[in-house]
């Protein structure tokens, strides 16, 4: 029951915690006290030597830590064609903390770009990993609209909705055939939308801002699903469902019923990636919706927020459970989340970072 392939029994949702060298030359590079030569320079050998420490802890699969980014998100969104960045009146609102002011709008027609940044990224990654996968992480399509809604893309672009979806997925099609054709055969999506839509205080926001949110998770689903139609049969596409991540706070809470049929039996991903590491997550049971056959679900039971390390033995106990309604060959075992979604990071040190990393390396290894 070992797994040669991604998603692997013991995976990761991809960031890591900014080394010390990397903060330094960014807040370097941002006062113009080094060039962009140089802030590469540096962020090359940490990627180089986070790429390292994942293998020394028995990694089949290396990220780049997502080094280069101060975002988990906004850094892609800002380098796809019709897209600006721009400071907003207020950050996004976690649980007692808020993020810097910063937000996304649609001011023109929605495409990849060819010659998008991370491309680049994902080649130099690539050329480090050695024997291990190379995963590439990038937001999922739903997150370019979900926060913002109808506001936030240019009526005058888009007077029609359907249209904007229609280009966010021919848009998501071609990112994922140019990483492809970059060398990638990991891709990851990562979706806090998902986790939204499944909270019963979020799911009243939506309505009283006008949408409706069975109708929106059905849309999301659609752009998922047109975007992933004629994806190459040798690429493994995961989609990672995030409650919030920014310096070990969260947004949502609320189990995976909600959208368990639409997402899970309707989605064709390879892999889910879902945050089980505490009782906000829900049960199990809308796992029962996993298709059989090839597709994957890593379960995040180890959490990402504290330096704390889990009960490998609580662990192998809930593997045990969520087998009940998904086959054991059908699960592997993940962080919940990454350490640093943001480039400020979890709050834990970059040690107890790597024992979680090991922990869900050796109960992998235990339990397949």
């Amino acid at each position: 029951m070992q797994r040669n392939t991604a998603p692997f029994r013991a995976d990761t949702v991809g960031s890591f915690l900014r080394p010390a060298a990397i903060k330094q030359a960014r807040e370097q590079f941002a006062a113009g006290e080094i060039s962009a030569d140089q802030l590469r320079q540096t962020e090359d050998e940490a990627i180089r030597q986070v790429v390292a420490r994942q293998r020394e802890n028995g990694l089949q699969v290396v990220t780049d830590g997502e080094f280069r980014r101060a975002w988990w998100h906004f850094d892609f969104f800002g380098d796809l064609h019709g897209v600006e960045l721009f400071e907003a009146e207020q950050g996004i609102q976690f649980n007692g903390v808020q993020t810097k002011a910063h937000g996304v709008k649609v001011t023109g027609k929605v495409a990849f770009n060819p010659q998008h940044p991370m491309l680049e990224h994902f080649r130099f990654l690539q050329s480090v990993a050695g024997d291990a996968v190379a995963k590439m992480t990038i937001p999922s399509p739903s997150v370019l609209h979900f926060r913002g809604g109808r506001k936030v893309i240019d009526a005058t672009v888009y007077p029609d909705l359907d249209a904007y979806f229609a280009d966010l997925a021919q848009t998501y099609k071609d990112a994922i055939h140019a990483f492809y054709a970059a060398g990638c055969r990991y891709l990851q999506l990562d979706d806090t939308v998902w986790a939204y839509l499944c909270s019963t205080e979020q799911q009243q926001q939506i309505r009283e801002r006008g949408d409706d949110p069975q109708a929106l998770a059905r849309t999301y689903a659609q752009v998922l699903n047109t975007a992933l139609e004629g994806k190459p049969d040798d690429l493994t596409v995961g989609l990672h469902v995030c409650r919030g991540n920014f310096r070990s706070t969260w947004i949502s809470e609320g189990g995976y019923e909600p959208v368990a049929e639409i997402l899970f039996g309707g989605v064709n991903i390879d892999a889910f990636f879902l945050e089980y590491d505490n009782e906000r997550s829900g049960g199990f049971e809308p796992l029962r919706f996993i298709k059989p056959g090839h597709q994957q679900v890593v379960l995040g039971l180890i959490t990402t927020k504290t330096g704390e390390l889990e009960d490998p033995a609580q662990v192998k106990a809930r593997l045990q459970e969520a087998a009940r309604y998904v086959s054991l060959d059908q699960i592997c075992l993940s962080p919940q989340c990454g350490f640093a979604s943001t480039e400020e990071g979890n709050s834990l040190t970059e040690a107890q970072q790597w024992q979680k990393i090991r922990l869900v390396v050796d109960i992998a290894r235990q339990v397949w």
